[in-house]
């Protein structure tokens, strides 16, 4: 049994995180954990693991990599979280910022994946000019591709 020593101090111990028992016992129950599910968008199947409701979204991303990685699974990602984003698969379409609380929207089902590449020099103004001059000539391939096969009947 116990000393009277270790009773004492069992007894006086009344702080969370204390060394006795009851404290022990109590903060168990303190990090709520749970089962997440995060399919990787080019995978064959989903990731499943535990994470605290207290975690990052950018702390779920790296492990999710790490595990998706320590998988074999193919593709590679890589490992550099910032390179991905995580998405709630149950609401809407905005990404999770990286410095919320995963618990914070209240799911379990994730997808994760990679942020689109945007080239370095383009700006907006730019790529909008691109992708209509670029419309323009396939306007005009179909014009004259019809103009074409009208005139041979």
């Amino acid at each position: 049994m116990f000393s009277s020593n270790n009773s004492q101090k069992y007894k006086s111990c009344t702080k969370k995180g204390g060394n006795c028992f009851e404290c022990h016992k109590d903060s168990r129950f303190d990090n709520k954990r749970f089962l997440i599910i995060v399919n990787v968008l080019g995978s064959a199947g989903p990731l499943r693991f535990l994470v605290n409701e207290e975690d990052l979204v950018s702390g779920v991303i790296e492990s999710a990599l790490k595990l998706y990685a320590k998988e074999g699974r193919l593709p590679a990602l890589g490992s550099d979280n910032s390179k991905f984003l995580l998405y709630c698969a149950n609401f809407g379409s905005d990404a999770l910022s990286p410095w919320d609380e995963v618990g914070s929207c209240g799911a379990r089902n994730f997808v994760l994946c990679k942020k689109p590449e945007q080239q370095p020099n383009m700006t907006e103004a730019r790529s909008h000019i691109i992708s209509r001059k670029g419309s323009g000539n396939w306007k005009a391939w179909l014009n004259k591709s019809l103009t074409f096969k009208i005139s041979s009947h």
